[in-house]
């Protein structure tokens, strides 16, 4: 699975890198890419590669905190030609819905998920790496994209209820990380994201301009489509959202992907690709990242994956990895 993403992620980088004593043309050209990457926004790098940038990075300025750093400064004009789109919409909540929309245009790894409860909403975020996890700087990067594409629907002051990691807190500590997103944090948790009040999702941008709206609109469908969503990616990005629900049926999927199921199962055919077989996919993904992450008890980790009992789960895992999960752990 070749997962890309778009170079405007290294604009950000640059700046954060050289004021740790990185120089970010050597780093880049180190790991293997073409320093083209830095001086030009639109073209698209491997995830995997991006990655490395920022673990050797923060290794080599003993900063654990680097990925944190570049997405707190993240602005609105990073998301690149979708920017003046969400810039125009009438609330949160639909400045998320066109970015889910759209995420194909920034990123081959990003998926936002909404679930709406009586007085709170949960903004889940997940990242598609091909990795058991796609490690600590690149997800506390993505969340602080996330924070600054709320702050400019609710102002620049805005902080969330919460904030989840599901990665451990840093050894050098959490100061960094509460003056970001504030007192409320969570780390360990069974996801990764930002729990909002559920007024916040639709209270009114007064920027907005409907006609503005419609203007990048119809600009971004102009573009010559060169990157064509994938099917299969989007299926797993969904599975990887919808797992920890207990919601990995085919149905719950194409519901989720705005498809019908008949339509999701053509579509898979036509790719060559099984349903069953990407949630199986996804489940060994995620349950060698829980289990190495030693984090999630036997019984967590069961629900997690969506298995109705422990020994279910034990079964399956013996099967895939020719050893019992417990043992997997302990080692």
């Amino acid at each position: 699975m070749n997962i890309l993403v778009r170079s405007a992620t290294l604009s950000r980088y640059s700046d954060v890198a050289r004021g740790l004593g990185i120089d970010p043309e050597q780093m880049v050209s180190h790991v293997g890419l073409d320093r083209q990457y830095l001086m030009t926004p639109d073209l698209r790098l491997p995830e995997s590669s991006w990655t490395e940038v920022l673990e050797c990075s923060a290794k080599a300025s003993d900063c654990s905190t680097l990925g944190l750093l570049v997405g707190e400064s993240w602005r609105l004009s990073d998301f690149g030609i979708i920017s003046l789109l969400l810039q125009h919409q009438p609330s949160l909540r639909q400045t998320l819905s066109e970015f889910k929309r759209y995420r194909h245009l920034l990123s081959d790894s990003v998926m936002i998920d909404i679930t709406e409860y009586p007085n709170v909403c949960v903004l889940q975020l997940v990242l598609i790496s091909g990795r058991t996890y796609p490690g600590r700087q690149r997800m506390e990067l993505a969340i602080g994209a996330l924070l600054s594409l709320c702050r400019f629907q609710l102002g620049a002051q805005w902080m969330p209820r919460r904030v989840h990691f599901g990665h451990a807190a840093p050894s050098g500590g959490v100061q960094a990380h509460h003056r970001v997103f504030g007192p409320s944090l969570e780390f360990g948790s069974e996801f990764d994201g930002i729990v909002l009040g559920k007024e916040d999702l639709d209270r009114v941008n007064p920027a907005c301009d409907a006609n503005m709206a419609r203007y990048a609109q119809h600009y971004i469908d102009m573009q010559p489509k060169q990157h064509e969503q994938n099917i299969a990616h989007d299926v797993r990005r969904a599975i990887h959202v919808l797992l920890p629900r207990g919601r990995s049926h085919i149905d719950q999927v194409s519901q989720s992907l705005g498809l019908s199921t008949r339509t999701l199962q053509r579509q898979l055919e036509q790719s060559s690709e099984s349903f069953q077989a990407l949630v199986n996919e996804v489940r060994r993904e995620q349950a060698v990242r829980y289990l190495d992450g030693k984090i999630h008890s036997i019984t967590q980790i069961t629900q997690l994956l969506g298995f109705a009992e422990t020994s279910a789960f034990s079964r399956w895992f013996s099967q895939q990895f020719s050893v019992a999960p417990s043992r997997w752990k302990s080692s």
